[in-house]
């Protein structure tokens, strides 16, 4: 790894912490986990100095750089996947005791330029996470439309000036040729956003919105989540840290959908479907790790655990 670009692990012993479910002074644990998004692997080292000869730590990640970096951990019990954590489900059923979601994107993704995830520098408009497949954002918004990238803006960032920038990247489009690079979109998105929350850049919300687009991160995340119940076994934790309000919504309404017990209308004297999961804990940052890390300031993580009901 490039040590001009590291990464701070957020949550890191609060989320290794839950994901054991023992204390840091506690015997070594077996079993086996699962780091969903290797990153650059702080909380999956953490994780391997508290498992014991017999644990076992399975990592995920779509990112080539994390796959090199995951490599240089020479761990028998550690293996490393090229993958996104929607396949979580390819692992056998109630097989795994924790599974580990740090999500969004690691600050060696966000500060080098080449990777196009930020307009704080220039480079070329690509964000994909996977760098070996799929397309790039320059790609698309070379031919799509319109009311395509206003949905796309609106809907994953949340911009309300969502319409007038996607007319003005076309109309650019049109006139000089398609986008290709960080610096002209946000110079682009700035000359059409007129106010913006003070201290957030203008460019903020739609370089959110096409990240997420373009590498199908809440698809991806909903079909984990739906993983997890299948391949946690018994007691097994969730432990999901998340960096923004979409991301959360969808680990927050899935933990409370089943963590309840569910009455059927049609039949009000039959006994409810019992609940999959035990909601635990909605943690967040210290003022001391915020103050160390200002990109933590935004991390909400959720703890849950499986019950026995419905396991495979």
């Amino acid at each position: 790894m490039d040590s001009t670009w590291q990464h701070t692990t957020v949550l890191l012993h609060e989320a290794v912490d839950a994901l054991l479910a023992q204390d840091p002074d506690a015997p070594r644990r077996a079993g086996t986990f699962v780091d969903a998004t290797f990153g650059r692997g702080g909380h999956s080292r953490l994780i391997l100095s508290r498992l014991d000869r017999e644990g076992r730590l399975i990592a995920f990640d779509k990112d080539p750089e994390a796959i090199a970096e995951a490599q240089r951990i020479d761990d028998p019990r550690f293996s490393i996947r090229h993958a996104g954590f929607r396949d979580l489900g390819e692992l056998p059923a109630a097989s795994v005791a924790g599974v580990l979601m740090d999500l969004g994107i690691s600050s060696p993704q966000i500060d080098n330029p080449a990777r196009g995830f930020s307009f704080r520098g220039d480079g070329p408009l690509d964000m994909r996470m996977d760098t070996t497949r799929g397309e790039t954002v320059a790609s698309w918004l070379a031919h799509a439309e319109a009311a395509q990238i206003a949905e796309v803006i609106r809907d994953y960032g949340e911009e309300r000036f969502a319409v007038p920038i996607a007319k003005a990247i076309v109309a650019r489009r049109q006139e000089r040729g398609p986008l290709a690079s960080t610096a002209e979109l946000a110079e682009l998105v700035a000359r059409t956003v007129k106010t913006r929350e003070p201290g957030q850049d203008p460019a903020t919300r739609t370089f959110q919105a096409l990240r997420i687009f373009i590498n199908a991160e809440l698809e991806e995340l909903q079909a984990a989540l739906e993983a997890t119940l299948d391949i946690l076994a018994p007691g097994g934790r969730l432990v999901a840290i998340s960096f923004h309000s979409l991301e959360d919504r969808i680990v927050k309404q899935f933990i409370a959908q089943h963590s309840r017990e569910v009455f059927d209308r049609r039949a009000p004297f039959a006994a409810p479907a019992p609940m999959k999961l035990r909601a635990l804990a909605r943690v967040r940052p210290t003022p001391q790790e915020i103050a160390a890390n200002p990109r933590a300031r935004s991390a909400i993580m959720r703890v849950a655990e499986r019950t026995g009901v419905g396991a495979p």
